[in-house]
């Protein structure tokens, strides 16, 4: 499935490190046409030397910005929506900018960049839009992590509305669901526990498989999703067996 996306247009937010990176990556090599978006344009620009790869500042927050982005570089066929934030702890702990800040990033930026790219794709009759979630919030709860369980749920809810909506016009909306992936967030929320070595041995034991994803493993699901034509509105869980 795989070959649908060789020559395709291809957007992917968040793209300047982990799953997204590793995302832009695979798509490449599979032949397609990347535009790889992020904040962090220096990080991003170390992709300027992959062939098949635009890199682009986009603010995925900032309504203007995506408008802007999709007038400049025309139709896409694949919309990968892999920009988040995970927030750590509970209902109790969380303030409200911290609440609307995740909402704002995890879902409402989904929202922006589907209305900019949607109305392409249905005038061809054929696209296919990714959305990352999480097994937190879409298959299980995990301590402290309430305000990122709350938004990955909606993820799914945003997703199948998508897919109901669209799916008599040839565009699908699927979802990822990860575990526990192996990226610079990751390690930065390693870090803020104060122990790295016992936090991360914390995680690994409740990977049943008894390691951490890889990013390049939550890309090849992106790509198979691509182009997996006869699949739209499904959550799919990634996650070593974490959700078992």
């Amino acid at each position: 499935m795989s070959g649908w996306v060789r020559n395709r247009s291809v957007l992917i937010t968040a793209a300047a490190q982990g799953i997204g990176r590793a995302s832009a990556l695979a798509f490449a090599a599979a032949g397609a046409r990347v535009y790889a978006t992020d904040i962090d344009a220096k990080a991003l620009s170390r992709l300027e030397v992959v062939p098949g790869i635009v890199p682009r500042r986009l603010d995925v927050r900032d309504d203007a910005a995506v408008t802007a982005t999709f007038a400049e570089i025309g139709p896409v066929d694949v919309l990968f929506n892999c920009a988040g934030f995970v927030h750590a702890g509970t209902v109790l702990d969380m303030t409200d900018a911290e609440f609307d800040f995740a909402v704002d990033l995890n879902v409402r930026s989904m929202v922006r960049t589907i209305r900019a790219a949607l109305p392409a794709m249905l005038e061809r009759g054929e696209g296919a839009i990714i959305n990352m979630a999480s097994v937190v919030g879409a298959a299980k709860g995990a301590p402290n992590r309430f305000v990122y369980g709350v938004t990955k749920a909606a993820v799914i809810g945003l997703t199948k509305a998508v897919a109901a909506d669209y799916v008599a016009r040839g565009v699908r909306c699927n979802a990822i669901c990860p575990g526990t992936v192996e990226s610079p967030s990751l390690e930065q929320r390693l870090s803020a526990t104060g122990d790295y070595e016992a936090a991360r041995k914390a995680f690994i034991a409740r990977q049943p498989m008894g390691r951490i994803g890889q990013p390049e493993e939550i890309a090849a699901l992106a790509v198979h999703l691509a182009g997996a034509t006869y699949t739209t509105g499904q959550a799919y869980n990634i996650d070593g067996g974490w959700s078992l």
